[in-house]
C-alpha cells in the first residue's frame, strides 16, 4: 500500500462538475492499493500518517501533526501509484489491485484514518473521474509505501 501525503492549506474533488469534498488546512492522500496488502499495512500506513510531524510550531519547526493543527484530511484512491516503468514509456498498472481487493482497504484506511483523527475524513470516490485541485502548504510532499518501512 502506497501514500502520497501532501500538506495542503486547500484541496477539493470535483466529479461530473460537481465539488464532492472539501478541506482547508491538512492532508490531501493520495492512496495506492496492491493485491498483497492488508488491514495491517492499512492500520500502519494510518498511524503513520497521522503521526506524521509535517506542520510548522510557533517558532516555524515542523514539529506538529495533523492532529496537533486540528487539520483535516482528504483521502482519494489513485492506482497510478502504483505504475511500473521499468519497460517502454507506457506505464503498466498490473500491481495495482482490483476493485473487490482495493475496495475494502480503502475504506478501511479512511475509517482508520478518521478514528485516529477524532473526526470524518472526506473521500474521493473509488474508481470516479475526479478531478483533485489542491493549494499546497509549502513544497511538504512524502511518499511512504507500507512494503518498505525505513
Amino acid at each position: 500500500m502506497r501514500v502520497l501525503i501532501q500538506r495542503v492549506i486547500q484541496a477539493s474533488v470535483e466529479i461530473n462538475f460537481q465539488q464532492t469534498a472539501e478541506i482547508q488546512s491538512g492532508l490531501l492522500i493520495l492512496i495506492g492499493i496492491e493485491n498483497d496488502d492488508t488491514v495491517e499495512d492499512s492500520e500502519w500506513l494510518a498511524a503513520k500518517v497521522i503521526g506524521l510531524r509535517i506542520f510548522d510550531d510557533q517558532h516555524g519547526i515542523m514539529n506538529c501533526s495533523v492532529t496537533d493543527i486540528d487539520g483535516d484530511i482528504l483521502v482519494v484512491s489513485q492506482f497510478t501509484l502504483h505504475a511500473m516503468t521499468k519497460k517502454g514509456n507506457r506505464p503498466s498498472y498490473i500491481r495495482a489491485s482490483k476493485h473487490e481487493i482495493a475496495i475494502p482497504l480503502y475504506e478501511y484506511f479512511c475509517q482508520s484514518v478518521s478514528n485516529k483523527l477524532g473526526k470524518p475524513v472526506q473521500t474521493g470516490t473509488f474508481a470516479a473521474d475526479m478531478k483533485v485541485a489542491l493549494v499546497n502548504d509549502g513544497q511538504v510532499t512524502i511518499w511512504i509505501d507500507s512494503k518498505n518501512k525505513e
